[in-house]
């Protein structure tokens, strides 16, 4: 098994799988090999079933041409669908900003920016509105309480299912 070794001043042994299917394990500064080749052996099963989501995933292997696309397709689409929910909802966000995080959808921060990462146009239309929704709720409610899903319900009913959609 191949995987990247990083020794530093924390105490604990930890393992995690990148975007990129890359094993990285982290260790404190004198852990003997033999510690860390156990550890990785115990969590093999673990490993492959991560590796294997990783590569399931609609963001893995994607070339720059293909991100550039994406980036286009996501400045065309998500400032005009976003227009659209925020009339229905009474919002109004500062900024709309499409970025490429890799972990999370969208984000809204409490000056009514909101950001929304280039490979949700890899999902079906269902699931992109519910992130706009869910963010848009965001400036009303900057949490997420009853209250804050309480407005997405209103906008989507079907709001868990099209959150589903997104974990596949």
């Amino acid at each position: 098994m191949e995987y990247e070794l990083i020794r530093s001043r924390k105490r604990s042994l930890s393992l995690t799988v990148d975007q990129d299917g890359k094993v990285v394990v982290r260790v404190p500064l004198r852990t003997p090999n033999f510690v860390v080749e156990d550890f990785v052996r115990r969590h093999m099963e673990w490993i492959e079933k991560k590796k294997r989501e990783v590569m399931n995933s609609p963001k893995f292997g994607i070339s720059d041409e293909e991100k550039e696309v994406l980036r286009q397709k996501a400045k065309d689409y998500l400032p005009k669908r976003t227009e659209y929910f925020a009339a229905l909802m009474g919002a109004k966000p500062e900024k709309i900003g499409i970025n490429s995080a890799k972990k999370r959808f969208g984000s809204c921060n409490s000056k009514g920016n909101i950001n929304f990462s280039l490979y949700l146009m890899l999902y079906p239309e269902e699931a992109i509105d519910y992130v706009i929704v869910h963010e848009l709720a965001h400036l009303k409610e900057l949490n997420h309480s009853k209250a804050f899903y309480a407005i997405i319900e209103k906008i989507l009913p079907d709001y868990k299912e099209r959150e589903k959609m997104l974990k596949k």
